[in-house]
């Protein structure tokens, strides 16, 4: 088994580096960088804005940190009167040590459909929420809480920039190097991947054993054209560390 790692650096490296400590064959290859959004600027009015009991969403850690950063170069603080509610485990981890509040998160569902059936979330008529994100995506989230009669805003505290990558000399190198199965976190990165996988390699790519974060992921790797697929449950390196050493 070879595994390839698309996550965005370090964390591609750091786990591809911890794999191969355990003598599973790992190569990093990340889809994209990121870089301060442009949301940041308004990030303290829209804090300012939230009143007692109302909400904070962080869809991913990157939001997280990205925000973090941003509040301490402005000498400001995570507001402590409102509720905090991240998308996944490692997002939770991050939310609860860089804001210090507690933090509630999907048990087992870690993607925006269980985000939304957690039980505190079910009464939302007239709470305020702000969604920490990048550039696009959780549209569900904004969607389900404003029909629930919640104000429902966006903070894009980061933003991704795509890589250009030349698909046919990556799959050439993939293929030389054994590459069966992959490790891709993100709808938006599994779209991009497969939008730069030249056709005569598809069947290949589709193939490989593919390891997702999520059940939305995993539906969305179905409809594209996979037929081996895993759903780890976190998009942690932990987790995914854990199951790969499992499965191999």
């Amino acid at each position: 088994m070879t595994v390839l790692i698309t996550r965005p650096a370090p964390d591609c490296y750091q786990l591809a580096e911890q794999l191969n400590a355990t003598s599973i064959s790992a190569l990093a290859q990340p889809l994209l960088t990121l870089k301060a959004g442009d949301g940041l600027s308004s990030l303290l009015r829209q804090l300012n804005e939230l009143t007692a009991g109302d909400y904070i969403i962080a869809v991913s850690h990157h939001a997280v940190t990205f925000a973090h950063d941003y509040l301490i170069s402005q000498g400001a603080a995570w507001p402590k009167n409102v509720h905090y509610i991240a998308v996944g485990h490692k997002t939770a981890a991050t939310l609860t040590k860089l804001s210090g509040q507690q933090v509630s998160s999907p048990a087992h569902r870690c993607d925006s459909e269980g985000l939304l059936a957690l039980p505190e979330l079910a009464d939302m008529a007239g709470r305020n929420v702000l969604i920490l994100r990048g550039n696009g995506g959780r549209e569900l989230i904004h969607q389900a809480l404003t029909a629930r009669q919640a104000v429902v805003n966006y903070c894009e505290t980061y933003q991704r920039c795509w890589l250009d990558l030349d698909g046919e000399k990556l799959i050439q190198q993939w293929q030389h190097q054994h590459v069966d199965t992959l490790v891709i976190t993100s709808a938006e990165q599994l779209v991009f991947l497969t939008q730069k996988i030249p056709t005569q390699h598809l069947t290949w790519f589709f193939h490989c054993h593919l390891l997702v974060p999520s059940q939305r992921v995993a539906e969305q790797a179905a409809t594209l054209g996979f037929v081996n697929i895993s759903t780890v449950g976190s998009a942690s390196n932990n987790a995914l560390f854990t199951f790969l050493s499992n499965f191999s």
